[in-house]
């Protein structure tokens, strides 16, 4: 299992209808967080202060949250609207009813507002595995490392980007390859249906195009 320092452990219960009783939040949502959590724990709290590291230039706190779920799954609406709640980076660790485990966060980047709102911009998870085979080196030399060392963790396989890139730019790498994949999905659905061989034809040039620039991110990596 995760081993915090003992100088991070919060262990505040957090009551699930703070996220949603004054939000214009949908029915379903509400439902979700009724249905399928169990018990949210302000588990962590990973600072300058408890990790004895130097403060970043953007990561401020990372907050350590565990959800107790009621059964196996949980929709990631619930995840969302917790992270878009709390102005924090934030760290969800997931426990199904059956005792297996998961590491989930969300890379997001601080408003150019001004405002305390963060931007949610990709979501990782690990795989469900139990307790003792779940690790996470913490070592780091500030705030800023430490956050992007989680995500990387995380990730894994899922952040394709030349090494020595930002985070920040992994992340776009990411999406992008992403945005490709789901296009040349759809172009091979509509392909499939297509009858006139002519436009076949043509369909099968634009999924060559778009999977030459989707294998030029994964060689890049």
């Amino acid at each position: 299992m995760l081993d915090f320092p003992k100088s991070t452990a919060f262990g505040r219960r957090f009551p699930k209808q703070k996220f949603y009783e004054n939000l214009d939040v949908s029915a379903e949502v509400k439902r979700l967080f009724v249905e399928q959590v169990k018990l949210i724990t302000w588990a962590n709290k990973l600072s300058p202060e408890t990790m004895n590291i130097a403060p970043g230039q953007t990561v401020r706190e990372i907050e350590v949250f565990r959800l107790t779920l009621q059964g196996q799954e949980l929709d990631e609406r619930v995840l969302s609207l917790m992270d878009k709640q709390i102005p924090y980076h934030i760290l969800f660790l997931l426990e199904r009813a059956d005792g297996s485990v998961r590491l989930h966060v969300t890379y997001k980047e601080a408003s150019q507002s001004g405002s305390n709102a963060f931007q949610l911009r990709q979501s990782y998870h690990t795989d469900w595995m139990q307790p003792e085979d779940l690790s996470l080196n913490l070592t780091a030399l500030d705030m800023d490392a430490l956050y992007e060392s989680i995500v990387r963790q995380i990730a894994g396989d899922a952040i394709v980007a030349p090494q020595g890139e930002s985070l920040k730019e992994a992340v776009e790498q990411t999406q992008q390859r992403e945005k490709l994949e789901k296009q040349i999905a759809q172009l091979k659905a509509k392909m499939k249906k297509e009858k006139q061989l002519g436009r076949q034809m043509e369909l099968r040039r634009e999924i060559l195009d778009l999977e030459k620039h989707c294998k030029e991110y994964i060689d890049e990596k």
